[in-house]
């Protein structure tokens, strides 16, 4: 006969489910990148991409792109992010257009693409063309088929057997595209009259932009971005902000709001001609740090660094958000608490900071108390992070958030919160004025005041 344990005087144990409610911790490291994006191949502008990859970036935005007259920041520094340890983002990319003096828009820098005809074709070109020409080349011509060979840097397509013959698996409308149904990455065709083959060789095509142009670069572009409602505003969650290469001060100004608002953390660059020291006529990083808005949520990294262009195997300069975010993600894997910061954080895609930018060990102690997160490159190692504060540390009123580790620690704690806490939002009122829920990691209960406000409760953390 079976006999119950229970039955017989002594200890026992039962486990019980538990119905108590986790804090989960929240997402670390996704980065949002806002910023002037591929004119001809961008798929969406205007609007939060998820991208987990720069092959993803590639196929949403079109990827790299060089260009005097449009900036190509961002498609360089997600590059970059990923290349440093980066492994999830988002992108806003902006349409660029074409403005006066005045500030009056002369149309969209897609509407000017450069273009070329040969003999009765017409080729469009889906690149910016002002630093790279794009050239076309038709021979071979026999039996109405021709070879055509389109030439970008160092990306060459090569079309054998092309006819103009409509309905044809080889007809050039359907080997190359045209402007409803792209097929080519770099150009599409039109008929100039009639289809007709003419022998041509590295044909460039060229663009012309609207008389009167000053610039591509424009306030108003940005700031709706960062508006209540917009479709980054709409994230759930996201940890570090990016605006490439955009030193404007009411843009970085938004940018800092719009992440106080959302619990992120921004990552600015300096002036692109900033300069350690005013050596060779050029403005101190020392006095333009002065002019950047200031918050908590936000740290600056100086100078641009070097490394070499995919696109042209050439050496160019970047600014360092890209890289410094990368690594920050990388850290991140351990958690925010570490500074991102030290021989931990050597930069690989990198050759070095720029001239301008090397500096002094007395000159870069004074940066950092300003509040300047230097970039150093050092002998046998490679460049690396030589600064992990924000943008208020030399301000006495802030100096619990003088570390970025710090801040972006608080900002992981809320963000959890947030996202773990939201069960308790209809919950009937207690007459308790404090509830405690524990925290995973913490050895003693974090306290949590509340205030009633119609259905919402505030919570504050002690």
């Amino acid at each position: 006969m079976a006999i119950n344990a229970a039955s017989a005087p002594g200890l026992y144990i039962v486990e019980l489910p538990s119905n108590a409610h986790t804090i989960q911790a929240a997402p670390k490291s996704i980065a949002v990148f806002v910023g002037y994006t591929h004119p001809f191949k961008t798929r969406h502008f205007n609007v939060a991409v998820e991208v987990d990859s720069f092959t993803e970036y590639e196929r949403q935005f079109g990827g790299l792109y060089a260009s005097g007259v449009v900036d190509a920041h961002v498609a360089y520094s997600i590059n970059e992010f990923f290349l440093s340890g980066g492994v999830q983002a988002y992108v806003v990319g902006l349409e660029p257009s074409y403005w006066d003096q005045n500030g009056n828009n002369l149309g969209k820098v897609a509407q000017s693409a450069a273009t070329t005809t040969v003999g009765g074709i017409t080729f469009t070109a889906r690149e910016l063309t002002d630093l790279i020409p794009l050239r076309v080349t038709i021979d071979n011509i026999n039996a109405g088929k021709a070879d055509i060979t389109i030439a970008y840097g160092p990306s060459i397509e090569t079309y054998r057997g092309i006819n103009l013959t409509p309905g044809d698996p080889n007809y050039i409308e359907a080997r190359i595209g045209v402007p409803t149904k792209e097929v080519s990455a770099l150009v599409t065709v039109s008929p100039a009259g009639a289809y007709a083959f003419q022998k041509t060789s590295n044909q460039a095509l060229i663009s012309t932009a609207p008389a009167g142009v000053a610039t591509t670069f424009s306030e108003a572009d940005f700031s709706s971005v960062f508006d209540a409602d917009s479709s980054l505003d709409k994230l759930d969650i996201f940890n570090l902000l990016l605006i490439p290469g955009v030193t404007d001060n009411n843009i970085c100004s938004a940018a800092l709001a719009f992440a106080e608002r959302k619990h992120a953390f921004v990552v600015l660059d300096p002036p692109a001609q900033a300069a350690a020291d005013d050596s060779a006529g050029l403005t101190p990083m020392q006095t333009l740090i002065e002019l950047v808005p200031k918050s908590p949520n936000g740290s600056i990294y100086f100078p641009y660094l070097r490394t070499i262009d995919p696109l042209t195997a050439m050496p160019v300069e970047l600014p360092p958000s890209g890289f410094v975010a990368g690594k920050i993600a990388e850290m991140d894997q351990i958690g925010p608490w570490m500074a991102a910061a030290g021989l931990g954080t050597v930069i690989a895609t990198t050759t070095g900071v720029v001239g301008r930018g090397r500096m002094t060990e007395a000159r870069l102690g004074k940066l950092n108390q300003l509040g300047v997160n230097c970039l150093r490159t050092l002998p046998g190692i490679g460049t690396v992070i030589w600064g992990a504060r924000t943008l208020v540390a030399n301000n006495p009123s802030f100096q619990q958030w003088r570390y970025s580790s710090v801040r972006r620690t608080a900002l992981f704690i809320e963000q959890s919160l947030l996202m773990s806490l939201t069960w308790a939002v209809f919950r009937a009122l207690l007459p308790a004025r404090h509830s405690v829920c524990y925290v995973t990691g913490r050895r003693q209960p974090m306290t949590i005041g509340r205030m009633e406000f119609a259905t919402s409760w505030w919570l504050f953390v002690h």
